[in-house]
């Protein structure tokens, strides 16, 4: 009867609980529910589990079933993918006087680096830092120093695995440090602009994954930050990832339409898939929204293809409607540019998944030329080029990484006119705004 009241108070506290668990209010912001609304949340859960294991009503020894020094924690995580029989890992403090606040685990001390080389230091180990641009900077031959992570975690695991010499959840001493020369970027967006000015005015070397800022004012800050930097002896580079333009399909449809002198015309579809409207990337004032935080890529992309300036925007989305939670990521966008070529980007959250995710199509001087899912580019009316075809994605990470780091090791302009940079991070801003005010 003990046993089968504890499993039905179980479910009863497990089920109130699952009813706030996806609340970004709640799980982001940290505003905790009324008592009288929602009693168990699992900030209650977990500290009456706390205050029940201090008073020794909850006995957890005979869940323990391994203990390993501190300094030797990254061994914990391994047991947990090797060890079947893990099940309560205890890391214990090699003397009373150790901090438990200790921010900084080392994980491989034999590392040492070149001088003159680029030393990297990495904020952020979400899902893309570790699937995509940390194998890319370490296969460009990057020095992987640092990597910071607000929980620790994930650096730890990601860190250890890529080579890192250590973890840290201080991102301010890791920006800081004086070995580290090149700071990575791959946060939240609402932080981008921030780690941008600390980085540039400790005169760091700045890959940040975009978008650069999410509003104005934080453009303008950016702005600044690197304008001062640039006074220095020895100006740092400052790197948006727009790895786009840096795909090899790309760079063969840029060959091919650089000679033509008449006016363009793009047309590029991006089938963004729908995201939940309480996700952060859909919340303005974290992620920015999905035009800022992703059609960026499409802007510079266009603007990389025409070659010239922006000098005209105009943005439309989908009507408001009671079936439809965000409309903003289904618009239109049309871009001119100086020397009269224009393009429209379409980006839409509400098409079928067996539809290319992306296509883009070029139009000029009686030729056309169409990329899906930079696998498959098709060329019409040109002589002596009709399609070239990949056996897999290839969306220019690699190669993006590759010549950051070879700008800052040859001593060269970066690989983004930082003109570019800045235009692009305004009018993507600008668009945004735009499709608000409808």
């Amino acid at each position: 009867m003990l046993i089968s009241t504890k499993k039905n108070l179980h479910s009863r506290f497990h089920a109130r609980t699952v009813q706030v668990r996806y609340d970004p209010n709640y799980e982001d912001k940290g505003n905790d529910y009324p008592l009288p609304f929602v009693r168990w949340t699992e900030q209650r859960n977990f500290e009456a589990i706390l205050d029940m294991m201090a008073g020794g009503q909850l006995n957890v020894k005979q869940l323990i079933t391994h203990r390993i020094l501190f300094e030797n924690a990254t061994e914990a995580y391994d047991l947990l993918t090797s060890d079947k029989s893990a099940l309560g890992i205890l890391l214990q403090y090699s003397s009373p006087s150790e901090s438990r606040h200790t921010s900084k685990v080392t994980l491989n001390p034999e590392v040492e680096y070149k001088p003159g080389e680029p030393v990297i230091g990495f904020v952020g180990a979400g899902n893309y830092a570790s699937r995509v641009l940390i194998p890319a900077f370490k296969n460009a031959g990057a020095q992987l120093h640092s990597i910071s992570t607000s929980g620790g975690i994930n650096g730890v695991i990601h860190g250890n695995q890529a080579g890192f010499k250590e973890a840290t959840t201080d991102t301010d001493a890791l920006i800081e440090s004086d070995t580290v020369n090149t700071i990575v970027i791959v946060t939240r967006h609402n932080s981008h602009a921030h780690f941008v000015k600390q980085s540039l005015n400790g005169g760091k070397n700045v890959f940040v994954e975009k978008p650069l800022a999410i509003t104005h004012d934080e453009l303008e800050e950016v702005k600044s930050a690197y304008e001062e930097a640039s006074q220095s002896a020895n100006p740092p580079k400052l790197m948006v990832g727009f790895n786009r333009r840096f795909a090899p399909q790309i760079q063969k449809i840029k060959s091919l339409i650089e000679p033509i002198k008449s006016p363009k015309s793009f047309i590029m579809t991006m089938n963004a898939g729908n995201i939940p409207a309480d996700h952060w990337t859909q919340d303005i004032h974290v992620g920015g929204g999905r035009i800022i935080g992703e059609a960026c890529h499409f802007v510079d992309l266009m603007r990389y293809l025409a070659g010239c300036e922006i000098v005209s925007v105009q943005a439309r989305r989908m009507g408001d409607s009671d079936s439809v939670e965000v409309s903003e990521d289904k618009a239109a966008i049309i871009l001119g540019f100086a020397d009269g070529s224009f393009g429209t980007i379409h980006y839409f959250a509400n098409g079928a998944a067996s539809f290319p995710k992306e296509r883009i199509e070029v139009f000029a001087d009686g030729k056309v030329l169409q990329l899906d899912n930079f696998v498959k580019l098709k060329g019409f009316g040109f002589k002596g080029f009709s399609k070239m075809n990949l056996w897999k994605q290839d969306k220019g990470q690699k190669e993006c990484s590759k010549m950051f780091l070879d700008s800052i090791r040859e001593g060269k302009r970066a690989p983004i006119d930082i003109n570019e940079i800045f235009e692009v991070a305004k009018v993507t801003i600008d668009i945004a705004e735009q499709l608000r005010k409808q």
